[in-house]
C-alpha cells in the first residue's frame, strides 16, 4: 500500500495537469468516471494516503488500496481503473485502485493538519488525539488515519524501532518524552521516506521492516503476521525496543521484553 511520502511523489509528478481539460475519459470503474469529460483539473492535491483531483464543485479521490498503481503518460498492459487523456496525447492511468467522487472541495472534508507530510500538520492537535487513546497500541495509533494521515506500516515499524518503543506499548503508557517522540518521529520519518523515495534508495535504509537482525544490536528481530487491532505486519526488536504497559494499579511501568 503506498504511504503518504508516496502519494507526494504522485502530486507532484501530476501538478501540471491542474488547470488542463480532461479530454478523454476510460477505464473499467463503475463509478460515473464520464462526469469529468470536458471539465477543467482546477487542482491537484494529496491528503495521507489520498490522491485528489477537484473540478468544480467536486473532486476525485484515489485511493490505492494494497496493490494499486499508476502510470503518467504511458500505459500498463492491464486494463486500467480509470484513464484520463490530456492535450498532446498525455494522459494520467490508474489501476486496481479505489475511484471516488466526493462533493465539494478537498478543504471541505479534510483536515490538512492531520496529514504528516502537510505544512499545516499539528503536533499539539495529534497529540491531544493521541491523549483521548490511551488503551491504544503505538503501533495501532501510528496506523490511524485521523491521527496520523499518511503513516502506513513501513514508516509504523521503522519510527517504533527509532525511537526504541515496543509496538504493543500501550500509548497512556507512554512516558511523556516518549510520546513526543512518537509523534515528532511520524513526521521526521515520513520526510526520511520521501527524501530516500525520490533517490530510489529506500529500500537500502530499512532498519526492521522486512529485516531479521536488528541493526543496533545484533539480536533476532520479532516478526507478528497479524499485530494490534490493524492486524498488520509487525517486525521490532525485544531487546532494545521497550514495553510500556499500564501497571495493576494505574501507573505506567516499563519492562524490558
Amino acid at each position: 500500500m503506498p504511504e503518504g511520502p508516496s502519494i507526494v511523489i504522485l502530486r507532484e509528478a501530476a501538478a501540471g495537469f491542474a488547470g488542463r481539460k480532461v479530454l478523454r475519459v476510460g477505464g473499467n470503474s463503475t463509478q460515473d468516471i464520464g462526469r469529468m469529460a470536458g471539465r477543467k483539473v482546477l487542482g491537484v492535491h494529496s491528503w495521507g494516503k489520498h490522491f485528489l483531483l477537484a473540478f468544480d464543485g467536486f473532486f476525485l479521490r484515489i485511493h490505492f488500496l494494497l496493490f494499486g498503481s499508476y502510470r503518467i503518460n504511458e500505459r500498463r498492459d492491464t486494463p486500467p481503473r480509470l484513464s484520463l487523456g490530456f492535450s498532446a496525447g498525455e494522459e494520467l492511468n490508474f489501476y486496481a485502485c479505489s475511484v471516488r467522487f466526493v462533493d465539494g472541495t478537498p478543504g471541505d472534508v479534510y483536515d490538512w493538519s492531520g496529514d504528516v507530510m502537510n505544512p499545516h500538520w499539528s503536533r499539539s492537535r495529534a497529540r491531544r488525539k493521541l491523549k483521548l487513546r490511551p488503551q491504544a497500541l503505538a503501533a495501532d495509533a501510528l496506523l490511524d488515519q485521523d491521527v496520523f494521515a499518511g503513516v502506513d506500516n513501513i514508516i509504523k515499524n521503522e519510527v517504533l524501532h527509532r525511537i526504541r518503543v515496543h509496538p504493543e506499548s500501550r500509548i497512556g503508557a507512554l512516558p511523556p518524552r516518549k510520546l513526543s517522540e512518537l509523534i515528532d518521529q511520524a513526521r521526521e520519518y515520513s520526510f526520511d521516506f520521501l527524501s530516500w523515495k525520490r533517490a530510489f534508495v529506500l529500500r537500502q535504509h530499512y532498519q526492521v521492516h522486512t529485516k531479521t537482525v536488528c541493526p543496533r544490536d545484533g539480536c533476532r528481530l520479532s516478526y507478528r503476521k497479524h499485530l494490534g487491532q490493524a492486524r498488520r505486519r509487525a517486525f521490532f526488536c525485544e531487546a532494545c525496543q521497550r514495553l510500556y504497559a499500564e501497571g495493576a494499579d494505574g501507573d505506567s511501568a516499563g519492562t524490558d521484553a
